[in-house]
Formats: structure tokens, C-alpha cells, sequence
């Protein structure tokens, strides 16, 4: 019998209606590697954050709220980046499949390798993940840097085996006015989900500076103060040029 082993779970929320379908139960784990400039959950960087669970207590947690899901829902596991916890991921989705739970995974893709040990592990969680909702912040390396601390090479790659795999994915793109939203840009990541054989929907998430109190909370500077949200006819436009299959 596979020994049981905790996670670092930041949070939960009951009735998350926009993080995959129909209705889900949203569990937020510890732990993050990137320092995204609009992040709004800085709280949960810390991957010694948050509350030590096992897979069968935030099951047990989620299905007081089964009856809400309908057809469609489940759980939805996001972060901080989930994937860093792979582990307690493998048992947190295989105990859902035991119990008939749609899964749903939400990532940047940061830690994404196809070394090992993580790429069998990440193939043997893929195949108890019904939908990965998949960030991609921006097409090039560069400006992937600047706006994460992190390049976006392995991100690409993993969006590539996905295809590959024939994972169904949700495409998720923050606009940031001035940052994320140039139109060369965003005709180059167009171009990139345009070659992906597994996209459902792509969605464009427009930015706004809800986490900065956060930021400020905890001493950091927050380096787009007074970006303002994009103007609707920005995040008509980044739609457009995203979605040209």
C-alpha cells in the first residue's frame, strides 16, 4: 500500500465557477517558484505555507458540496503551482478517480521536465487529469523572464506533450496593458496554440490590481502601481488574435 502523505494546502473555496466546468471545489496548494508581476495570491509562495492536509481529508472536505457540481464539476487543483507538489497531487487525483471526481489541474508549468523522475510521474498524473488549465504568460523567453524570473522554454514544451497526448487544455493569458498585450506578441502565442491539436477554449484574462494590498502586506514592492485593467476593446482584440484556428 502506497504510503499516505500530506500537502500544503494555502486554501480552499466551495463554489468556484469560472476554473473549469460547471461547478468545483477549488484547492489552492503552496508553493511557488515564479514572481509573476500581477500575481495576486503572493500569500501562497511559500511552499512551507498553508495547512498540512491529506488527499482523503480535502476529498472528504470536497464532497460535502458534490450535489452543487451537476454533470460537470469537481475539483480543480491550483496554487501557487500545484505541480511542485506532484506527489500528493498523484494521490490526490487518484483518490478522486476512486470516487468518480472530475479533475481538473491549474498551472503555469513552471517545474515541467522531461527528465526523471518527474516526467513519469507527471505522465501517470496526466492520465488521472481530465482538464489542465494551462497559463501561458507570454510567447517569448525574454519577456517571459521579465514579467516571471523565469523562462518559458519548458512551459512551451509542456504545452507541446500535452498536444501530443491529446489532453484536452484550456489556454489562460493575462492581458496586462503595456506588459502582455502587444499586438506582435499576441500573434506570436496565436500562432504557437494555433499548431495545438488539444485546445478546447482559449481565454483571455484581463489584469487587475486586486492582489496589490497583498503584495504591500507582506513588504513587497508591487511594480504595477496604477496599471489600470485593459480597455474592452484590448481584450476583444487579444481574443481575436489568440483565437485564430
Amino acid at each position: 500500500m502506497e504510503q499516505e502523505i500530506t500537502g500544503r494546502v494555502h486554501s480552499t473555496e466551495s463554489f468556484g465557477a469560472v476554473d473549469g466546468p460547471g461547478i468545483r471545489f477549488l484547492i489552492f496548494l503552496s508553493g511557488c517558484r515564479m514572481r509573476c508581476r500581477y500575481c495576486h495570491n503572493p500569500d501562497t509562495w511559500d511552499p512551507a505555507g498553508g495547512q498540512e492536509m491529506t488527499a482523503k481529508q480535502l476529498l472528504d472536505r470536497a464532497e460535502r458540496y458534490r450535489s452543487y457540481w451537476g454533470k460537470t464539476g469537481g475539483i480543480t487543483v491550483s496554487g501557487g503551482e500545484p505541480l511542485l507538489q506532484i506527489g500528493f497531487l498523484l494521490q490526490l487525483f487518484r483518490g478522486a478517480k476512486e470516487r468518480g471526481i472530475h479533475t481538473a489541474l491549474d498551472t503555469a508549468a513552471q517545474p515541467f521536465t522531461r527528465e526523471e523522475p518527474f516526467f513519469s510521474r507527471f505522465a501517470e498524473l496526466m492520465a488521472l487529469t481530465d482538464l489542465v488549465l494551462l497559463d501561458l504568460k507570454e510567447i517569448r523567453p525574454d519577456s517571459h523572464r521579465a514579467l516571471t524570473g523565469w523562462g518559458n522554454e519548458n512551459i512551451l514544451d509542456c504545452a507541446r506533450y500535452l498536444s501530443d497526448i491529446g489532453k484536452p487544455v484550456w489556454i489562460r493569458h493575462v492581458l496586462v496593458p503595456g506588459v502582455t498585450d502587444t499586438d506582435e506578441d499576441l500573434k506570436a502565442l496565436g500562432d504557437f496554440i494555433a499548431t495545438l491539436k488539444n485546445v478546447e477554449r482559449t481565454e483571455v484574462l484581463p489584469y487587475h490590481s486586486m492582489g496589490e494590498a497583498k503584495w504591500e502586506r507582506l513588504g513587497i514592492p508591487y511594480t504595477l502601481h496604477g496599471v489600470q485593467p485593459p480597455a474592452e476593446d484590448r481584450v476583444r482584440n487579444a481574443e481575436k488574435l489568440l483565437n485564430r484556428k
